[in-house]
């Protein structure tokens, strides 16, 4: 498993006698309601600025940045599987130390303010939250992300969109925007949920119902129990908590189990041990739950840990 790092589709880099600059060279795909531009640079540079007018969507493809979000940030470095927000009026001063050996490329999509705005009222109005008195929003200080599995995919699905010959490519790229953006909301709710969900949990039901999780893994949990922690029915539950996170409760379920295995396991606990305190029915479930997410047995994992073992599969 990648902790939510999924990687974009890349284009072909362009061939060095058409680019029109080799320091991020543009190529723009426009839309109805976004603007879509593609970004490559295939020469070291430092100090490179670029100033957004309107919300933009950033994503790394290949290669690498180091860069800062003008007046905000300190330099952190972006590599592909990764997403940066930037909010309107906001400037990326970039550096591309590796752009000579490894050229960088990736995507920006500036959304129309209109066509965000008409969006979150269109969510708020029919995707009610399991919070009542929280809502749909962009929020700015959420802006770095790492892509997860349905954001990535929204992401290439309106990449393949844009970059088609499609006489609906404006009807069909409106639908991938609205998803792109609840990815987005999903992917950042996830994030601020995983970071903060202690100091949320007495104002916030999912913030209650994300700490019960963490802190009873070595239980049985059922959907249905949750639900009467929510105070909401079990359907209600099922599809306000995908809503909000953008995965089932009970997939978040066990990709936190795994998670928590894992630190069971650097603790050098024996894997019999580690499945009976994540919740595992039996060791046998365990290791295959584990080996599909991780994609080796627990005990090699913890072998690798602690040795030089070389891992077999």
């Amino acid at each position: 498993m990648n902790n939510g790092k999924n990687l974009l589709y890349t284009p072909d880099l362009t061939a060095n006698e058409q680019l029109d600059s080799i320091i991020e060279n543009k190529t723009t795909f426009t839309l109805n309601n976004c603007e879509f531009s593609l970004f490559e640079t295939h020469k070291r540079a430092a100090d490179v600025k670029l100033r957004f007018n309107d919300l933009t969507f950033t994503a790394m493809l290949r290669g690498k940045k180091t860069m800062k979000l003008e007046d905000k940030t300190d330099y952190f470095d972006y590599f592909p599987g990764e997403t940066v927000l930037v909010s309107p009026g906001e400037t990326m001063v970039i550096d591309f130390p590796e752009a000579d050996e490894t050229p960088s490329q990736c995507i920006a999509l500036s959304f129309s303010p209109d066509f965000v705005e008409n969006s979150l009222n269109y969510f708020n109005t029919k995707l009610r939250k399991i919070d009542d008195d929280s809502s749909w929003r962009i929020s700015n200080e959420q802006f770095y992300l790492f892509n997860s599995l349905p954001l990535a995919s929204a992401t290439n699905n309106l990449m393949r969109i844009a970059m088609e010959d499609n006489m609906n490519k404006d009807i069909m790229a409106d639908l991938a925007l609205k998803e792109l953006l609840i990815r987005l909301m999903q992917t950042q709710a996830s994030k601020l949920i995983e970071s903060d969900y202690k100091k949320l949990k007495n104002t916030s039901r999912l913030a209650f119902i994300i700490d019960y999780i963490k802190n009873n893994l070595h239980q049985k949990l059922s959907v249905e129990h949750l639900a009467r922690l929510a105070l909401v029915s079990k359907s209600n539950f099922f599809k306000l908590f995908k809503y909000e996170i953008g995965i089932a409760p009970n997939e978040f379920i066990l990709i936190e189990r795994i998670k928590r295995s894992k630190e069971l396991l650097k603790e050098d606990q024996s894997i019999k041990e580690v499945a009976f305190a994540t919740g595992f029915s039996d060791t046998n479930h365990f290791i295959k739950t584990f080996k599909t997410f991780e994609g080796i047995t627990p005990k090699n994992y913890q072998r690798s840990l602690f040795s030089d073992y070389k891992i077999v599969s």
